[in-house]
């Protein structure tokens, strides 16, 4: 369509002056496309827009072929309508390009890194890491289909307090399981899981490990076992990392002690009471900020600017970081950190996710973390299964709260959106089985037979899915993905309620088989973008 303009743009160069999109009108009865250059042009050119719209219109190359009529609507907006045998020609490219459809290379040979989950391995992953973990994944996914060489990176601390502390809950343990009295602390971990682990090094040592300190077998052991928990996790949704960065190797390699020579020596940094303050006020903050204390311990945000410096140093064109709500007030530290390094901030974007609640029957699921009675990951899909637990957490705005219906995940009905989709699939293949029988071939041949309404809507849908994949992937918004996939099952249900296959003429039949093995298409390729299946039978 912007060739088209182009060809006008010949006898009127003010077009070349603007940027002006093209958007698909909310009503059908606006057309199929809507272009704003006339209301760009009003001040430069100080004429009524519906004016200019007349005048760019009179100027266009019409293919007839292509469009049926143009017409101008409400202050200026110039809106096209495409022939029906336009429209139902993208059926021979979804067939012809099968599973690639909805590629693009508009990022070819660009790289990226998705650092997602990031969980220190304390404990099991709760279901607010299953947010982070699912809609990680699936941009990483998204990323790719766009044309992004992708690396899923997952950054952890296994030193510190908390690690000394999971380390001394399992020593507790293990010595309670030799009948020792042992007072157990209320802020130690408290999961069944440190049980667990300690049962294992008891069965593996006996009683030989009654003098070991918390921070050698007992720290390490629990380290390996909830790693290995965490990582077949991650695997039951298809998920795995390809790097897992440790933060104590930015301290074992010099990056911290190289970082904070060069916030010296660009009079980035100072002392003060015995601490190294960093001057973010300088870089735009609202004070400065310690970034090692009194104690010589550097507090988060200088091994997260190291890290980000070290990421960067790798050459990608894009990081993206997903962090829970509880980091929205942090990051902007890190950022300006690594931008006063001279790196470009531009290519690191943050995005934070909100919560989630777990809701069951209409009762919010209570949880402490703490008392360790929280909702595991592993529960959460093997109460509702993995390609549910994938949806409902791609099909909601990461931006807002999320709850999470425990009782519609188990549902096997249309309420249940997964369900309603992964049938639509199921029913087209049996559809396309069942032509088999009935001697009907997936025929291109007559597609310009394809006129009624719901066949139109239908191919509307499908023409959109390549240019919502590109939008969905550079807003960073999986849920995009899944309105537009229950659009596309909608219309096709209604299609295939008014419009027969068997019982037609042939040619027709053919051009509507095609229609619904296009639409199968669509849907298995949107789907695997989410990591969801796409069943042939249910």
């Amino acid at each position: 369509m912007n060739s088209l303009f182009n060809k006008a743009s010949t006898s009127l160069d003010y077009l070349k002056e603007i940027n002006f999109t093209f958007d698909v009108p909310k009503q059908e009865s606006h057309g199929d496309l809507s272009v704003n250059a006339a209301m760009l042009l009003t001040k430069k050119l100080r004429k009524n827009p519906r004016q200019i719209a007349e005048e760019i219109i009179s100027n266009l190359q019409i293919d007839d072929a292509i469009i049926s009529k143009v017409e101008i609507a409400g202050p200026g907006f110039i809106n096209f309508f495409f022939t029906p045998s336009f429209v139902a020609r993208i059926i021979k490219v979804v067939i012809a390009e099968d599973k690639y459809f909805g590629k693009s290379k508009k990022y070819e040979g660009k790289k990226a890194n998705v650092e997602f989950v990031s969980a220190n391995p304390t404990g099991p992953l709760t279901v607010g890491h299953g947010r982070n973990a699912v809609v990680g994944d699936t941009i990483a996914n998204m990323l790719e289909w766009v044309g992004y060489e992708v690396d899923r990176e997952y950054y952890f601390n296994n030193a510190g307090r908390q690690m000394r502390v999971l380390g001394d809950s399992v020593r507790l343990r293990y010595l309670q399981t030799l009948g020792r009295e042992i007072e157990f602390p209320g802020d130690y971990y408290q999961g069944e899981y440190i049980k667990e682990i300690a049962d294992g090094l008891k069965v593996e040592y006996g009683e030989k490990l009654v003098d070991e300190p918390a921070e050698g077998i007992f720290k390490q052991r629990a380290e390996s076992v909830i790693f290995d928990d965490i990582k077949q996790s991650l695997g039951r949704l298809k998920i795995k990392h390809k790097i897992f960065f440790n933060e104590n190797s930015l301290y074992e390699e010099g990056k911290i002690e190289e970082l904070l020579k060069l916030f010296q020596e660009k009079n980035l940094s100072y002392e003060k009471d015995g601490a190294v303050w960093m001057k973010f006020l300088e870089l735009g903050s609202e004070q400065d900020k310690v970034i090692v204390k009194s104690s010589g311990e550097p507090t988060y945000r200088l091994p997260d600017i190291a890290y980000h410096r070290e990421k960067l140093n790798r050459g990608y064109d894009l990081l993206i970081d997903l962090l829970g709500s509880d980091h929205i007030s942090t990051y902007p530290d890190v950022l300006a950190g690594v931008k006063a390094l001279g790196y470009d901030s531009e290519k690191i974007k943050v995005l934070i996710h909100q919560f989630v609640t777990i809701v069951d029957q209409g009762e919010i699921v209570k949880m402490s973390t703490r008392k360790a009675n929280f909702i595991t990951l592993d529960q959460l899909v093997d109460e509702a299964g993995a390609d549910v637990v994938r949806y409902f957490f791609n099909m909601r705005n990461i931006t807002t709260h999320m709850n999470f219906d425990l009782s519609l995940a188990k549902k096997q009905s249309d309420e249940n959106p997964v369900f309603y989709l992964q049938y639509a699939h199921a029913r087209i293949c049996s559809i396309l089985k069942m032509i088999e029988k009935e001697d009907l071939n997936v025929s291109t041949e007559n597609l310009n037979l394809l006129t009624s309404d719901e066949e139109l809507q239908l191919l509307r849908k499908i023409h959109l899915f390549k240019d919502e994949i590109l939008y969905s992937t550079e807003n960073f918004e999986t849920h995009r993905i899944c309105f537009y996939l229950e659009d596309l099952a909608a219309s096709f249900h209604k299609f295939y309620t008014f419009c027969r296959i068997l019982g037609t003429d042939r040619p027709l039949a053919e051009a509507r088989v095609a229609l619904a093995s296009a639409t199968k298409i669509i849907l298995r390729n949107g789907l695997s973008i989410l990591g969801v299946s796409a069943p042939e039978r249910m």
